[in-house]
């Protein structure tokens, strides 16, 4: 009985030891929202060696952290609730999990958390400021800016802009997710994330109607769905707080993405939104042509080619799913017809493989316009990649409700994907699609000169 009474305190000590030796994100409540907090900046590193159980770390105690390896600095934003972002902990694995380096989680909860946002704002230099001592004290032990890499959201992706201009913009790599529009739009270069910041800034623009920034920041700015409102997100305030703050994390979400393998999330540079959904700015899909960037980790593979650019800096757009992985598998779909008249709609394309999956895409975004033996490429977006099509299906609309029903005469039909550009192109020749009637046929692979 006394070596059971022993063990039990033994295993106690053993566990109290270890929840003190992990350093945990600052959780604080409602109360503290409303009476504030001031500020105080928490470090915590994780490594590989300490994957779940964080070093609270300083200037003067680097544990684990290796000078030599990059270090990667999480820096959150506006917590208006005082709770601790959702998304920290699968932010921290994924990126460890994808390359062995230093995270170093910036807690500023306590500064943060505020019901009112101008106090959290005017905290937001103070916070680069502790950074800066930091990252002071790893150059002086042997870390090299190029290594530093900052990811910041919403307020934190000001914050790391801030940093990097107090080292003229050596920085390897800041990322803002969603920077926060707030208090920061048409504000000068030195008042909020820009270009000049680091080596290679890209910027994922998720809310740009309502928290987030809408003007390009980086080198390469992101917008998903046009950066406006993101599928699968309430459109009402019925959907509570998911309403106020879904379309602002989705960049965060998507970021996640980036780092787990089930697929890579393209994107198209392009001078709109408008121009990517018509099928203008698709080049970079084609082989012998630049590849297309990656959205996420990935985005600096463009760090190179953007620096032959004058000035080195671009837009990009693409459409996501409404669920993660988030994935959209973008296909070119040529059509030439021989219509004596113009005709004006939309088309629906389904694919479907020998195993009967099936996918489909509503081109319906605005009117296309089928002239006579003049070739009409429209972009066709598909939550699934299936990788042997056996059969495509084409429904021909006007969207008028009542009137004639038209037919779309198609003198030639060809599918090619966008994502890979290696598979074999599909055509089809002479077809007649009646108005809003499903038209199913079997593709054949087109001839090499049309390739």
């Amino acid at each position: 009985m006394l070596r059971l009474y022993f063990f039990i305190l033994l295993m106690g000590l053993v566990r109290s030891d270890t929840d003190e030796a992990c350093s945990e994100f600052t959780r604080l409540g409602f109360h503290s929202a409303v009476v504030g907090t001031g500020l105080n900046v928490k470090l915590m590193l994780y490594t590989r060696k300490n994957l779940t159980c964080a070093q609270a770390i300083n200037s003067t105690a680097f544990g684990n952290l290796n000078v030599t390896k990059k270090t990667t600095f999480i820096i959150h934003g506006f917590r208006p609730t005082g709770s601790a972002p959702v998304w920290m902990g699968d932010l921290v694995e994924g990126l460890l999990f994808i390359e062995d380096m230093n995270v170093v989680v910036v807690d500023w909860n306590r500064g943060a958390t505020t019901l009112i946002y101008t106090h959290a704002s005017k905290k937001t230099r103070k916070v680069a400021q502790v950074l800066k001592e930091f990252i002071d004290q790893m150059l002086a032990d042997g870390t090299s800016l190029d290594n530093i890499y900052m990811v910041g959201v919403s307020l934190g992706a000001h914050i790391s802009g801030f940093v990097g201009e107090m080292y003229n913009g050596q920085l390897g790599r800041i990322t803002g997710l969603d920077p926060a529009g707030p208090l920061f739009n048409g504000r000068p270069p030195q008042d909020r994330l820009d270009p000049g910041d680091a080596q290679f800034v890209d910027v994922i623009h998720s809310d740009t109607d309502a928290l987030g920034y809408k003007e390009p920041l980086g080198n390469i700015d992101f917008y998903p769905n046009g950066g406006l409102d993101q599928p699968g997100c309430p459109k009402t305030i019925f959907g509570g707080m998911q309403y106020f703050k879904c379309d602002h994390q989705r960049s965060v979400y998507l970021y996640l993405s980036s780092l787990r393998e089930s697929c890579a999330i393209t994107a198209y540079p392009c001078d709109s939104y408008r121009d990517y959904r018509n099928g203008k700015c698709v080049s970079c899909g084609i082989p012998q042509k630049e590849s297309c960037p990656l959205l996420g980790y990935y985005a600096d593979n463009w760090k190179d080619y953007l620096r032959e650019k004058d000035p080195p800096v671009t837009k990009a757009f693409f459409d996501t799913a409404e669920e993660k992985p988030y994935c959209i598998y973008h296909y070119l779909v040529d059509i030439i017809t021989w219509n004596k008249n113009v005709r004006r709609g939309s088309i629906t394309i389904k694919l479907k493989d020998k195993a009967g999956n099936i996918t489909e895409s509503k081109i319906d975004h605005e009117p296309a316009t089928f002239q006579k033996y003049h070739q009409v490429s429209l972009l066709a977006r598909f939550n699934q990649d299936l990788d042997k099509v056996a059969a495509i299906s084409l429904v021909f609309s006007t969207g008028a409700i009542t009137g004639p029903k038209y037919k779309l005469r198609i003198l030639r039909m060809k599918l090619r994907s966008l994502v890979h550009p290696e598979r074999p192109q599909l055509c089809r020749y002479d077809l007649v699609l009646k108005e809003n009637v499903e038209t199913v046929f079997q593709p054949i692979l087109c001839p090499k000169l049309l390739m």
